[in-house]
């Protein structure tokens, strides 16, 4: 039994960073129940779901990240006629949310990013768009715009939300092995606050299952903690298991007997998080991407509550070897959740809209004059 002491710290949102080290060698009943005890008391029997859209815009990128399997210097880089076509796609199917990242382009400018923002709500103004790592926004940032008034000029344009991504491990001893080139801890904690005390909305990542001890990801999961204290500007918490295929890292993992994550390193991370963000942020995903629909199903017994969207497409993570596709229907998702023994909810991107869209009105109230045949692209 876990001690008592430990269990009310819990509960209370407290959990310290000795508690969460005696919880990384918990056993795994212990530990899945309380975190799906907790889940309970948070959210409830609901499993939410978004009907999305990936949009990654280009492959080509200036970025030396050793883990990335998705930059190709002779990459594809999307023209805004293609981008606006994948919109109304992704609309015309009820699709609520259009998330847009891409490589990190030396030509490409804050001006080039609020286009494409400008571009999509000049067409669907209702969509919701979000776009945009702290990488990317750090990118646009550059050349004396700085970071805030960036954020001000794509909040502007039409930015509705960021993902959080870009986090990868934010200690910099890990950060300097694995992305030396990338935006730091601090600056990366920088954007983020930022773009929250404009009110831009984010969500929290970890990739895990690399170079990184459990110290590190504990380190990591408590200054995601602190920063919500600060600003309560996280939706959700999504930990992202590393890929380790068609990547320099990965490979270095392989040739050293480094397979990577287990199934069970995955249950115990969402676990985990579950348990360190208590009462801090709600909702912790189970990335069906990522894990396979299978075990993604099984995470929501051990601490999530939300498996993602919809996608339509996938370019990252399956360029890193993810074999579990790239779309997955509302039907499967319904199914999948209720064979859990839960409730499948379809969310907006703040989880502040929670039931199912009646597509034929919904879709007409996205799309700004738009001819029989969609949108003008």
């Amino acid at each position: 039994m876990l001690p008592t002491d430990l269990s009310d710290r819990v509960h209370a949102g407290e959990c310290t960073k000795e508690d969460a080290t005696v919880l990384t060698t918990a056993p795994l009943p212990e530990l899945f129940f309380l975190a799906n005890k907790l889940r309970a008391e948070a959210v409830g029997d609901t499993v939410t779901y978004i009907r999305n859209r990936n949009i990654n815009f280009t492959s080509q990128c200036i970025g030396t990240c050793r883990f990335c399997a998705f930059r190709d210097p002779d990459g594809y880089r999307m023209d805004m006629p293609e981008i606006l076509l994948k919109v109304r796609e992704a609309v015309n199917t009820g699709a609520t949310e259009i998330c847009v990242q891409g490589g990190l382009l030396s030509d490409m400018r804050l001006a080039d990013y609020c286009e494409i923002l400008e571009s999509i709500k000049s067409e669907f103004p209702l969509v919701h768009l979000h776009a945009y790592s702290p990488m990317e926004v750090y990118h646009a940032a550059r050349g004396g715009v700085g970071v805030r008034d960036a954020l001000d000029a794509l909040k502007g344009a039409g930015l509705d939300t960021m993902p959080g991504t870009a986090a990868e491990i934010l200690v910099d001893r890990v950060r300097a092995k694995i992305c030396p080139d990338k935006l730091n801890t601090e600056e990366w904690a920088g954007v983020i606050k930022a773009a929250h005390r404009i009110g831009i909305r984010t969500t929290a990542t970890i990739m895990y299952g690399h170079i990184e001890t459990m110290e590190d990801r504990i380190d990591h999961l408590l200054l995601i903690r602190e920063i919500q204290k600060e600003t309560r500007g996280f939706t959700e918490f999504v930990p992202l298991p590393f890929m380790p295929h068609n990547n320099e890292l990965g490979r270095e993992m392989l040739a050293n007997g480094n397979y990577g994550i287990t199934g069970i390193d995955d249950l115990r991370m969402h676990a985990l998080a579950r348990i360190v963000l208590h009462t801090h942020i709600k909702n912790i995903q189970a990335s069906w991407v990522k894990l396979g629909p299978k075990l993604a199903q099984y995470a929501l017994h051990c601490g999530a509550n939300d498996l993602g969207g919809t996608l339509m497409e996938e370019k990252i993570s399956k360029s890193a070897g993810a074999t579990s596709g790239e779309y997955m229907s509302p039907a499967e998702f319904d199914w999948i959740i209720r064979r859990a023994g839960r409730v499948p909810v379809v969310r907006d991107t703040l989880y502040s809209h929670q039931q199912t869209f009646h597509k034929q009105t919904f879709h007409k109230s996205l799309i700004k004059n738009c001819p029989p045949g969609g949108a003008r692209v």
